[in-house]
Formats: C-alpha cells, structure tokens, sequence
C-alpha cells in the first residue's frame, strides 16, 4: 500500500503501554509516532529503541498537534463511540493519523469531531491501548 500513517496516544497515562505501542508502531510499518499532553519516556517495554528507527513527535496538546496534520492525512479516531464504524468493514485512508485516548478518558470530543473516520475494535469494553493500537496497525497491514 502506498502513502503513510502515524500513530499517537492522547494524554497518555501509563508509560509502558506508550512504549509496547511504540514498539508495535515500528514492526507494523508505522512512519511516525507521537504524544499529546504527556512525554514519551524511555522505557523497559521499547526493547527495540523505537525513537532510533521512525520519529517520535510531541505536541503540548490537540490543538497544537491539529495544526501540524500533513497535508491531504486523514484524521482515524479509535473508540468506543455510538460513531464508530466497525474495524472488520473499515478501509484504512492510504494517509491518515491514528489517535487513540488513555483507557482512562479515551478521546476527548474536541478530538473526535476533528476526525475524518472513528473507528471501534469488536467488544463492549475497551482495551488496554497499547493493545487497541496493535491490533489496528495490524488490521491495516492484513487488507494492505
């Protein structure tokens, strides 16, 4: 598949689930991965060194981190939401920013009105994030 996508944790709130999904971004192709709210930290979880093989963005918060989308890159929330589409039925955008929320909170509206596409993993419940993030990269890697 051509184009490019990123992935990024709003308010993150557990570090070693922002450095499992980093780690994941990296096996599953991502081109960027990045923060809102929190700063990434080294930890345990990212054996592979993550921020050495794609590039890792900060964003003091969303507004910050809308205004610097790339040009033509579709905005995906990943959530539990009345909105959502279906993760077995979604085409992934060939250029598009993944965001997902703490397990905390999950997106805030601000965010979820600013995206193109919200899409939700099956089950009534939400998942760890790092795990949700997984398991959309590697839904878009499977129907690339």
């Amino acid at each position: 598949m051509r184009g490019y996508f990123g992935i990024g944790i709003v308010n993150g709130k557990i570090e070693s689930n922002i450095g499992t999904l980093w780690r994941s971004a990296n096996i599953y192709g991502a081109d960027f991965i990045f923060t809102i709210g929190n700063r990434y930290k080294k930890q345990c979880s990212d054996t592979m060194k993550t921020t050495r093989h794609i590039p890792l963005y900060h964003y003091d918060n969303f507004d910050d981190f809308y205004k610097h989308i790339p040009h033509g890159c579709q905005l995906v929330g990943v959530e539990l939401d009345e909105r959502s589409e279906d993760i077995k039925s979604f085409a992934h955008p060939k250029c598009c920013v993944y965001l997902l929320g703490a397990e905390d909170n999950g997106l805030p509206e601000k965010a979820l009105q600013k995206c193109k596409h919200i899409v939700q993993l099956p089950g009534e419940h939400c998942l760890n994030v790092a795990v949700a993030g997984s398991i959309v990269m590697y839904d878009r890697k499977i129907k690339a």
